[in-house]
Protein backbone atom coordinates (compact mmCIF):
# COMPACT_ATOMS: atom_id res chain seq x y z
CA UNK A 1 0.00 0.00 0.00
CA UNK A 2 2.64 2.60 0.75
CA UNK A 3 4.62 1.51 -2.54
CA UNK A 4 1.21 2.19 -4.14
CA UNK A 5 0.91 5.64 -2.51
CA UNK A 6 4.41 6.39 -3.40
CA UNK A 7 4.26 5.79 -7.14
CA UNK A 8 0.78 7.98 -6.90
CA UNK A 9 2.71 10.75 -5.29
CA UNK A 10 4.82 10.19 -8.15
CA UNK A 11 2.62 10.36 -10.88
CA UNK A 12 0.52 13.61 -9.84
CA UNK A 13 3.63 15.62 -9.39
CA UNK A 14 4.51 14.48 -12.91
CA UNK A 15 1.06 15.14 -14.10
CA UNK A 16 1.09 18.72 -12.04
CA UNK A 17 4.49 19.36 -14.15
CA UNK A 18 3.35 18.31 -17.42
CA UNK A 19 0.10 20.59 -16.97
CA UNK A 20 2.18 23.66 -15.52
CA UNK A 21 4.82 23.43 -18.24
CA UNK A 22 1.62 23.03 -21.25
CA UNK A 23 0.58 26.41 -19.67
CA UNK A 24 4.07 27.76 -19.94
CA UNK A 25 3.78 26.91 -23.42
CA UNK A 26 0.85 29.06 -23.90
CA UNK A 27 2.74 32.53 -22.40
CA UNK A 28 3.27 34.89 -24.68
CA UNK A 29 7.12 35.44 -25.36
CA UNK A 30 8.01 39.16 -24.76
CA UNK A 31 11.97 40.49 -25.31
CA UNK A 32 13.30 43.78 -23.95
CA UNK A 33 15.59 45.83 -25.73
CA UNK A 34 17.75 47.69 -23.41
CA UNK A 35 21.41 49.00 -23.04
CA UNK A 36 21.33 52.41 -24.40
CA UNK A 37 18.98 55.57 -23.60
CA UNK A 38 19.20 58.68 -22.02
CA UNK A 39 16.79 57.86 -19.17
CA UNK A 40 17.85 54.80 -16.39
CA UNK A 41 17.30 51.26 -18.57
CA UNK A 42 19.11 49.82 -15.55
CA UNK A 43 16.59 50.80 -13.52
CA UNK A 44 13.57 50.47 -15.36
CA UNK A 45 13.59 47.23 -17.48
CA UNK A 46 13.57 45.15 -14.08
CA UNK A 47 10.77 47.01 -13.20
CA UNK A 48 8.73 46.13 -16.87
CA UNK A 49 10.39 42.61 -16.64
CA UNK A 50 8.51 42.28 -12.85
CA UNK A 51 5.80 43.40 -14.06
CA UNK A 52 5.11 41.50 -17.21
CA UNK A 53 6.26 38.35 -15.22
CA UNK A 54 3.90 39.16 -12.32
CA UNK A 55 1.04 38.89 -14.80
CA UNK A 56 1.80 35.26 -15.35
CA UNK A 57 0.77 35.86 -18.96
CA UNK A 58 4.39 36.25 -20.46
CA UNK A 59 8.12 34.98 -20.96
CA UNK A 60 10.79 37.78 -20.38
CA UNK A 61 13.71 37.67 -21.70
CA UNK A 62 15.99 41.05 -22.05
CA UNK A 63 18.70 41.81 -25.06
CA UNK A 64 21.12 44.54 -23.82
CA UNK A 65 23.19 46.18 -26.75
CA UNK A 66 25.54 47.83 -24.82
CA UNK A 67 28.07 51.16 -25.80
CA UNK A 68 31.90 49.83 -26.39
CA UNK A 69 32.93 49.92 -22.97
CA UNK A 70 30.03 50.01 -21.26
CA UNK A 71 28.88 47.30 -18.51
CA UNK A 72 25.99 45.81 -17.69
CA UNK A 73 25.39 46.08 -13.65
CA UNK A 74 26.38 42.66 -11.65
CA UNK A 75 24.70 39.53 -12.36
CA UNK A 76 22.71 41.10 -15.81
CA UNK A 77 20.91 38.73 -17.62
CA UNK A 78 20.90 39.41 -21.36
CA UNK A 79 20.49 37.49 -24.24
CA UNK A 80 22.70 38.02 -27.79
CA UNK A 81 21.74 41.23 -29.36
CA UNK A 82 20.36 41.52 -31.77
CA UNK A 83 17.49 39.28 -30.29
CA UNK A 84 16.59 36.55 -32.72
CA UNK A 85 13.01 37.75 -33.55
CA UNK A 86 11.21 33.90 -34.67
CA UNK A 87 12.03 33.36 -30.52
CA UNK A 88 9.39 35.89 -29.49
CA UNK A 89 5.75 37.47 -29.85
CA UNK A 90 6.51 41.07 -29.12
CA UNK A 91 9.46 43.17 -28.82
CA UNK A 92 9.36 45.75 -25.73
CA UNK A 93 11.56 48.71 -26.83
CA UNK A 94 13.52 50.30 -23.95
CA UNK A 95 15.91 51.64 -26.47
CA UNK A 96 17.31 54.98 -27.09
CA UNK A 97 20.64 55.10 -28.37
CA UNK A 98 23.66 53.86 -31.43
CA UNK A 99 21.45 52.73 -34.54
CA UNK A 100 21.08 49.13 -34.25
CA UNK A 101 21.87 46.58 -37.06
CA UNK A 102 20.60 47.64 -40.96
CA UNK A 103 19.55 43.56 -41.45
CA UNK A 104 17.52 43.67 -37.83
CA UNK A 105 16.03 46.81 -38.55
CA UNK A 106 14.72 45.09 -41.74
CA UNK A 107 13.60 41.66 -40.18
CA UNK A 108 11.75 44.05 -37.48
CA UNK A 109 9.56 45.88 -39.60
CA UNK A 110 9.13 43.22 -42.01
CA UNK A 111 8.10 40.77 -39.62
CA UNK A 112 5.78 43.62 -37.80
CA UNK A 113 4.29 44.75 -41.35
CA UNK A 114 3.33 40.71 -41.78
CA UNK A 115 2.51 40.62 -38.21
CA UNK A 116 4.75 37.79 -36.97
CA UNK A 117 5.33 40.21 -33.64
CA UNK A 118 4.28 43.08 -32.15
CA UNK A 119 5.95 46.18 -30.97
CA UNK A 120 5.21 48.23 -27.74
CA UNK A 121 7.06 51.42 -27.58
CA UNK A 122 7.43 52.86 -23.91
CA UNK A 123 8.66 56.51 -22.91
CA UNK A 124 11.98 57.69 -24.53
CA UNK A 125 12.13 54.59 -26.80
CA UNK A 126 10.51 57.71 -29.04
CA UNK A 127 13.12 59.43 -28.89
CA UNK A 128 14.99 57.05 -30.89
CA UNK A 129 16.29 56.71 -34.86
CA UNK A 130 14.55 59.82 -36.15
CA UNK A 131 16.71 59.40 -39.37
CA UNK A 132 14.92 56.02 -40.06
CA UNK A 133 11.86 56.53 -41.86
CA UNK A 134 9.98 52.99 -41.16
CA UNK A 135 10.32 53.49 -37.79
CA UNK A 136 8.44 56.93 -37.47
CA UNK A 137 5.67 54.83 -39.14
CA UNK A 138 5.58 52.32 -37.12
CA UNK A 139 5.53 54.28 -33.75
CA UNK A 140 3.10 57.11 -35.25
CA UNK A 141 4.78 60.24 -33.61
CA UNK A 142 7.64 60.71 -31.09
CA UNK A 143 10.20 63.14 -29.34
CA UNK A 144 10.88 65.43 -32.80
CA UNK A 145 11.82 68.59 -33.57
CA UNK A 146 9.15 70.89 -34.64
CA UNK A 147 9.78 69.68 -38.26
CA UNK A 148 9.98 66.29 -37.62
CA UNK A 149 6.37 65.85 -38.38
CA UNK A 150 2.89 67.11 -37.83
CA UNK A 151 1.97 67.81 -34.00
CA UNK A 152 -1.48 65.81 -32.57
CA UNK A 153 -3.67 67.30 -29.92
CA UNK A 154 -7.14 67.06 -28.67
CA UNK A 155 -9.43 70.14 -28.02
CA UNK A 156 -11.44 70.67 -25.30
CA UNK A 157 -14.13 69.05 -26.63
CA UNK A 158 -12.00 65.98 -27.46
CA UNK A 159 -11.92 66.80 -31.21
CA UNK A 160 -8.46 65.91 -32.80
CA UNK A 161 -6.53 68.69 -34.09
CA UNK A 162 -3.51 67.77 -36.70
CA UNK A 163 -0.61 70.54 -36.48
CA UNK A 164 1.62 70.56 -39.61
CA UNK A 165 4.85 70.37 -39.47
CA UNK A 166 7.16 73.37 -39.21
CA UNK A 167 4.38 75.01 -36.99
CA UNK A 168 4.56 75.50 -32.94
CA UNK A 169 7.35 73.84 -31.26
CA UNK A 170 9.55 70.78 -31.08
CA UNK A 171 8.66 68.35 -28.52
CA UNK A 172 9.25 68.21 -24.45
CA UNK A 173 8.32 68.20 -21.40
CA UNK A 174 7.27 71.34 -20.40
CA UNK A 175 5.09 69.31 -17.10
CA UNK A 176 6.97 67.59 -14.71
CA UNK A 177 4.31 65.91 -11.94
CA UNK A 178 1.27 64.02 -10.91
CA UNK A 179 -1.68 64.04 -13.82
CA UNK A 180 -4.61 62.54 -14.86
CA UNK A 181 -5.02 60.32 -17.98
CA UNK A 182 -8.45 60.81 -19.54
CA UNK A 183 -9.07 58.21 -21.82
CA UNK A 184 -10.56 58.65 -25.19
CA UNK A 185 -11.85 55.25 -26.22
CA UNK A 186 -13.48 52.58 -23.69
CA UNK A 187 -14.23 50.53 -25.37
CA UNK A 188 -10.79 48.68 -26.99
CA UNK A 189 -9.15 45.94 -25.57
CA UNK A 190 -6.29 48.10 -23.60
CA UNK A 191 -8.51 50.80 -22.22
CA UNK A 192 -11.72 48.98 -21.69
CA UNK A 193 -13.05 49.07 -18.07
CA UNK A 194 -10.53 51.85 -17.01
CA UNK A 195 -11.73 54.16 -15.10
CA UNK A 196 -12.86 57.79 -17.85
CA UNK A 197 -9.92 59.73 -15.74
CA UNK A 198 -7.48 58.01 -13.50
CA UNK A 199 -4.28 59.75 -11.81
CA UNK A 200 -1.15 58.88 -13.01
CA UNK A 201 2.31 59.26 -10.77
CA UNK A 202 5.02 61.75 -10.99
CA UNK A 203 6.23 61.26 -14.57
CA UNK A 204 6.88 64.01 -17.75
CA UNK A 205 4.36 64.62 -19.37
CA UNK A 206 5.67 64.26 -23.07
CA UNK A 207 4.49 67.16 -25.45
CA UNK A 208 4.51 67.87 -28.85
CA UNK A 209 5.14 64.27 -30.24
CA UNK A 210 5.72 64.98 -33.48
CA UNK A 211 5.40 62.31 -36.71
CA UNK A 212 3.82 60.50 -39.98
CA UNK A 213 0.54 60.14 -37.65
CA UNK A 214 -0.40 57.25 -39.86
CA UNK A 215 -3.20 54.67 -38.88
CA UNK A 216 -2.87 55.90 -35.18
CA UNK A 217 -5.50 55.12 -32.95
CA UNK A 218 -5.79 57.28 -29.69
CA UNK A 219 -6.93 55.73 -26.24
CA UNK A 220 -5.70 58.41 -23.61
CA UNK A 221 -5.02 62.04 -23.39
CA UNK A 222 -3.13 63.48 -20.69
CA UNK A 223 -3.79 67.57 -19.75
CA UNK A 224 -0.12 69.40 -19.77
CA UNK A 225 -0.48 72.05 -17.57
CA UNK A 226 2.58 73.55 -19.40
CA UNK A 227 1.07 73.53 -22.94
CA UNK A 228 -2.37 74.44 -22.28
CA UNK A 229 -3.59 71.09 -24.44
CA UNK A 230 -4.97 67.42 -24.48
CA UNK A 231 -1.48 65.56 -25.62
CA UNK A 232 -1.55 62.08 -26.46
CA UNK A 233 -0.51 59.25 -23.99
CA UNK A 234 -1.56 56.23 -24.55
CA UNK A 235 -2.15 54.65 -28.49
CA UNK A 236 -1.59 52.35 -31.17
CA UNK A 237 -0.36 52.17 -34.90
CA UNK A 238 -1.41 49.72 -37.67
CA UNK A 239 1.53 48.79 -39.10
CA UNK A 240 0.74 46.69 -41.99
CA UNK A 241 -1.25 43.49 -40.34
CA UNK A 242 0.77 44.29 -37.42
CA UNK A 243 0.26 46.42 -34.59
CA UNK A 244 2.50 48.71 -32.11
CA UNK A 245 1.26 49.95 -28.45
CA UNK A 246 2.62 53.06 -27.21
CA UNK A 247 2.81 55.10 -24.02
CA UNK A 248 4.90 58.31 -23.53
CA UNK A 249 4.70 57.47 -20.12
CA UNK A 250 7.23 55.53 -17.55
CA UNK A 251 10.44 58.45 -17.31
CA UNK A 252 11.78 55.72 -13.94
CA UNK A 253 11.45 53.61 -12.02
CA UNK A 254 8.92 55.59 -9.40
CA UNK A 255 6.56 56.84 -12.25
CA UNK A 256 6.58 52.54 -13.48
CA UNK A 257 5.41 51.48 -9.85
CA UNK A 258 2.12 53.34 -10.64
CA UNK A 259 -0.43 50.45 -10.99
CA UNK A 260 -2.21 52.46 -13.83
CA UNK A 261 1.29 52.17 -15.65
CA UNK A 262 1.70 48.65 -14.98
CA UNK A 263 -2.23 47.78 -16.48
CA UNK A 264 -1.56 49.81 -19.41
CA UNK A 265 2.05 48.06 -20.35
CA UNK A 266 0.68 44.24 -19.49
CA UNK A 267 -2.47 44.71 -21.60
CA UNK A 268 -0.85 47.24 -24.33
CA UNK A 269 2.09 43.93 -24.85
CA UNK A 270 -0.66 41.50 -25.02
CA UNK A 271 -2.61 43.34 -27.59
CA UNK A 272 0.25 44.28 -29.52
CA UNK A 273 0.90 40.58 -29.83
CA UNK A 274 -2.43 39.24 -29.84
CA UNK A 275 -5.05 41.63 -30.77
CA UNK A 276 -6.88 40.70 -27.98
CA UNK A 277 -6.87 41.51 -23.92
CA UNK A 278 -7.02 38.39 -21.41
CA UNK A 279 -5.68 40.32 -18.33
CA UNK A 280 -8.49 42.20 -16.28
CA UNK A 281 -7.71 45.44 -14.14
CA UNK A 282 -6.25 44.97 -10.77
CA UNK A 283 -8.58 45.80 -8.01
CA UNK A 284 -6.06 48.74 -6.68
CA UNK A 285 -6.14 50.34 -10.22
CA UNK A 286 -5.81 54.33 -9.70
CA UNK A 287 -8.77 56.64 -9.86
CA UNK A 288 -9.39 60.29 -10.84
CA UNK A 289 -8.65 61.10 -7.28
CA UNK A 290 -6.04 58.96 -5.60
CA UNK A 291 -2.82 57.29 -7.29
CA UNK A 292 -1.77 53.77 -6.62
CA UNK A 293 1.55 52.58 -6.12
CA UNK A 294 2.64 48.92 -6.48
CA UNK A 295 5.80 48.18 -5.13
Amino acid sequence: MRNFLTLLSAAIVVITGAAKADAGDKRLRVVIIDGQNNHNWRATTPVMKKTLLDSGRYTVDVSTNLKTGDKAPEGWQSVAFPPDLSKYDVIVSNYNGASWPKEFNEQLHKSLFEQKIGLVIVHAANNAFGGWKEYNLMIGMGWRGNKGGDRLILDDKGQPVRIPSGQGEGSGHRYTGKFSVIIRDDKHPITKGMPLEWLHNNDELYDNMRGPIENVHMLATAYSKGTKAHEPMIWTVGYGKGRVFHTPMGHDANSMYCVGFQATLNRGTEWAATGAVTLPLPATFPNADKISIAK
